[in-house]
């Protein structure tokens, strides 16, 4: 069976995967964000959004564990009034986002990059028995979805912020958690708003000759 590695430890994709009925395992690359954008100097959120996918795919892919399977690196960044917002991680710099947001409109991109790390057939002797499935994809794509907040009031902000629960999420709330109290609606996939489109993913398979019902848990 066709292995998928989610290089994320972000409990809301894997959550998504597991309610999709897609199995997978997790492995945390250590790519250090703000270095890899220094490097490349892109601030388009769009663009971050892709460029930091990839840096996390193939952070993993490199990696022994990742040998034989198919690697998806995820990445959102929010944009709002022209600027890329990433997870804000204090109280602070929330609360600041938050009372601009109020009643407003921004767009979450999420970036999607799949590797394939599968043998290829140049990788395998032509005397060998075991097929080569794969076929050295790296490719990547962005979701993005427009979100409309409602009003919310000094004290709907503090109260959320006090959970905890916007400092580690880009743009500073979910929409699968608490926060989705304060989104009106979403004009495009839902799932990237959550920060891994499945049918960006399905996409993005074809590239690697894989099927997503193929990843379906058969315990489902």
């Amino acid at each position: 069976m066709t292995r998928l590695i989610l290089a994320s430890q972000s409990p809301a994709r894997t959550k998504l995967l597991k309610e999709a009925g897609i199995q997978h395992d997790i492995l945390v690359s250590d790519v250090d964000e703000d270095a890899v954008q220094a490097h490349y100097g892109v601030t388009d959120a769009h663009d971050t959004a892709l460029l930091l996918a990839r840096a996390k795919a193939e952070a993993v892919a490199a990696l022994p564990e990742a040998e034989g399977a198919l690697v998806i690196g995820c990445d959102s960044v929010f944009e709002f009034d022209g600027e890329s917002h990433g997870k804000p991680y204090t109280a602070e710099v929330a609360r600041e986002r938050m009372l601009r947001m109020s009643g407003s409109k921004g767009v979450l991109h999420t970036g999607h990059w799949l590797v394939d790390c599968r043998d290829t057939a140049a990788d395998v002797d032509e005397d060998e028995d075991a097929p080569a499935d794969g076929t050295g994809a790296t490719v990547g794509s962005v979701s993005s979805a427009e979100v409309h907040f409602v009003e919310m009031t000094t004290n709907d902000i503090d109260a959320y912020i006090a959970t905890g629960e916007p400092l580690h999420c880009a743009g500073s709330f979910t929409i699968d958690g608490l926060g989705g109290a304060f989104i009106r609606k979403v004009d495009g996939d839902p799932h990237a708003v959550v920060g891994l489109s499945i049918s960006t993913l399905r996409e993005l398979l074809v590239h690697a000759n894989v099927g997503i019902t193929e990843l379906w848990d058969a315990h489902q």
